[in-house]
This record gives structure tokens, C-alpha cells and sequence, in this order.
């Protein structure tokens, strides 16, 4: 046991495994694989932080190993892994825009989205589903700026 910290080293070893796997569960916010690596380093560090206070580490130390783990599992992973929604600072009024128009284009294609109000419950994500699917791409149910451009060549 350290005098210092009053924490065993055996109880240190079990935390860095365990907070390994927090991080790779969290480093998950966004779709595009720079907006999951930046959530992944700072919510990496906020843990990291975390570590660095029950542990040897200084709390700069923890914040600094759990910021690159955090940003390397954001930048590894895809939102089919790991997904927290999106992160606070995308453009979800973009967003929304792209959603109102793939809605209406897909109604005037003949799918039942549901009402164009931006929003991608199920019913839209079905008629996005059915509409790759016939078109033959991908089929994920996903917003996507490639979905929206193939749908308005086509309504």
C-alpha cells in the first residue's frame, strides 16, 4: 500500500484495465470520424482525470493517457460500434434541413417517411431503408449528405 495515496498497488492494476474499457465504451459521440475522435479525447481526459486522482499519476498525466486512448478509440470505431448520438456541437439544424428534405423526397417518391419535420424516428428510417434497399446502396436507415443528393436526382 502506498503511504502516499493509501491505495495498493494490486487495486491500481485492476483500475487501469477497467477504466480502459470505460473509455473505449464512451469515445462514441458523432458520425464522422473527426467529431468521434475529438469527443473521445475529451471525455478520454475528463476519465483520465478521474485516474490520475486514485492513482500514482498526476491528475495532467491521467488527463493526457485518457485524451489519446479516448481519441484513438474515437478514431477507431464507427457509430455502428458505439454510438452516443451526436456530439453538442454538430449542426443539427443542418441536420434537420437535409432530414426535412430527404422526408419530402422520399414522399415524392412514393415512400411514407411520415411527416417532413426533421426529425428520423421510425418510420423515416424505414422509408430510408426501403428506398437504399430498391436503389440498390448500402442499407443502413442512415442520414446521410450522399443520401439526400441521390434522392434529389431522382424526385
Amino acid at each position: 500500500m502506498s503511504p502516499a495515496t493509501g491505495v495498493s498497488k494490486r487495486a491500481v492494476a485492476w483500475r487501469f484495465p477497467i477504466v480502459g474499457l470505460v473509455l473505449l465504451s464512451l469515445a462514441a459521440c458523432g458520425e464522422s470520424q473527426g467529431d468521434r475522435g475529438l469527443s473521445g479525447a475529451g471525455i478520454g481526459a475528463a476519465a483520465g482525470v478521474a485516474v490520475g486522482a486514485v492513482t500514482g499519476l498526476s491528475l495532467l498525466q491521467g488527463a493526457a493517457l485518457g485524451a489519446a486512448a479516448g481519441a484513438a478509440t474515437g478514431l477507431l470505431t464507427d457509430s455502428d460500434q458505439i454510438d452516443l448520438g451526436d456530439p453538442w456541437w454538430s449542426d443539427a439544424e443542418a441536420k434537420s434541413t437535409d432530414v426535412k428534405d430527404i422526408q419530402s423526397g422520399l414522399s415524392r417518391l412514393g415512400y411514407d417517411p411520415g411527416p417532413s419535420d426533421g426529425i428520423v424516428g421510425p418510420q423515416t428510417q424505414s422509408a430510408i431503408r426501403r428506398y437504399q434497399q430498391d436503389n440498390d446502396l448500402p442499407v443502413d436507415g442512415q442520414v446521410t449528405p450522399d443520401l439526400a443528393d441521390h434522392i434529389r436526382q431522382r424526385a
